[in-house]
This record gives structure tokens, C-alpha cells and sequence, in this order.
């Protein structure tokens, strides 16, 4: 049978753009190597994964003014948008966000404190769930608060990093809003205490 020259031209460039493909979807598997950093088992190759969905977001119908800046939070999208003051800032970042409605709250609070190199202790109902995990973790690469934590009005509740660059995306967390670690060190740098915090 004689193949037209087009058809062969197409099987090669299906070939060719199969394997790019196949390159391009296995390369952020290398970033997903690190130990979890919340304590729960490993996610396995047949979960689905989730990716966040969002638009850029004007600050006016969620805050009054931008005194010291603020930061919007909406869990359905899996985003949390940043404004400085003067609004010549605007950043947008894909966030983790809790893993079920009972552990997501929503609402206005503020940031109160921030730390570089946070510790990590889970909370009474943490404990309580997870009798096995650790009840402390200090700054590092084990720390499930990442490399930089902004802590709120509202006890243990953070916007933080995380190590495990898989959690991003998801609902993963056990009520924060989680960070790639880049991302929530640009974040802390921005932000200060008074910051404005609203989740949707």
C-alpha cells in the first residue's frame, strides 16, 4: 500500500508531539518527590489531580480602602489575591486550601505576626484526629508551615508555605491557606502586621 506523503509527515509529527507531551506532564513529577508535610498518606498515581481556576479580582466590592494593604482569599477558586496600599501592587496565587467545610472558615480577620523559619505544633483537634503525629516540628525542610508564615487574628490559622508542592491546588490543609514556598516568601514581604484578610 502506498502512503501519502502528508499521512507520513502526520504520523511523525503525532510521534513527535506524543513524546514532547509525555516529556512535559512527566516533568513536574521530579517537584513532587518530597516527603508530605502534613502527615497523611502519600497521594497516589490514580488520584485526580486538581488545578486552580481563577481571574484576576478588583479589591472595591470585598474591602472599604487598602489601609495596610490587603488580602483576599476565595476558597473556591484556590486563589489569594494581594493589594498594597496604594494599589500599585496586585499579586495572584494559587492556594491549598482546607480539606473539608468544617474546617474552613471564612470571614475578616487580619495578620498579627509574621515569621521566617516558622515552627510547627498541630492543634488540640489535630491531635486528636492524628494520635501519631509528632507534637512538634521545628524550622526546616520537615515543617509543614514551609519557609514563611503570616499568622492571623483567628488562632491557628496561617497563610504559610508548604514543602509538599503537591498540596497547591487542592482542598489538602487542616484549615490554612497554603503557598508555594516562593510565593509566600514574596507574600512576606509585601504584607505586614495590620494587613487586612478576608476569605471567601
Amino acid at each position: 500500500m502506498t502512503r501519502h506523503p502528508s499521512d507520513i509527515l502526520n504520523r511523525r509529527w503525532f510521534l513527535g508531539g506524543a513524546a514532547a507531551a509525555a516529556t512535559t506532564f512527566a516533568a513536574p513529577a521530579i517537584a513532587q518527590t518530597s516527603n508530605s508535610t502534613e502527615f497523611r498518606s502519600q497521594i497516589s498515581d490514580v488520584t485526580r489531580r486538581n488545578a486552580s481556576s481563577f481571574r484576576t479580582l478588583h479589591w472595591r466590592p470585598y474591602f472599604d480602602s487598602l489601609a495596610n494593604g490587603a488580602i483576599l482569599v476565595d476558597i473556591t477558586s484556590r486563589a489569594l489575591h494581594y493589594w498594597n496600599e496604594d494599589e500599585s501592587i496586585y499579586k495572584l496565587y494559587p492556594t491549598s486550601v482546607p480539606q473539608t467545610d468544617d474546617l474552613t472558615r471564612k470571614g475578616r480577620t487580619e495578620v498579627i505576626r509574621k515569621v521566617e523559619g516558622p515552627s510547627w505544633a498541630p492543634t488540640p483537634a489535630m491531635k486528636e484526629r492524628n494520635p501519631e503525629w509528632p507534637d512538634f516540628i521545628g524550622p526546616g525542610p520537615d515543617n509543614p508551615l514551609g519557609t514563611h508564615a503570616l499568622y492571623l487574628s483567628w488562632q491557628y490559622y496561617r497563610i504559610h508555605g508548604t514543602q509538599d508542592t503537591r498540596k497547591i491546588g487542592r482542598r489538602s490543609s487542616n484549615g490554612c491557606i497554603g503557598l508555594y514556598n516562593n510565593h509566600i516568601e514574596e507574600l512576606y514581604g509585601l504584607a505586614k502586621s495590620g494587613t487586612q484578610v478576608l476569605l471567601i
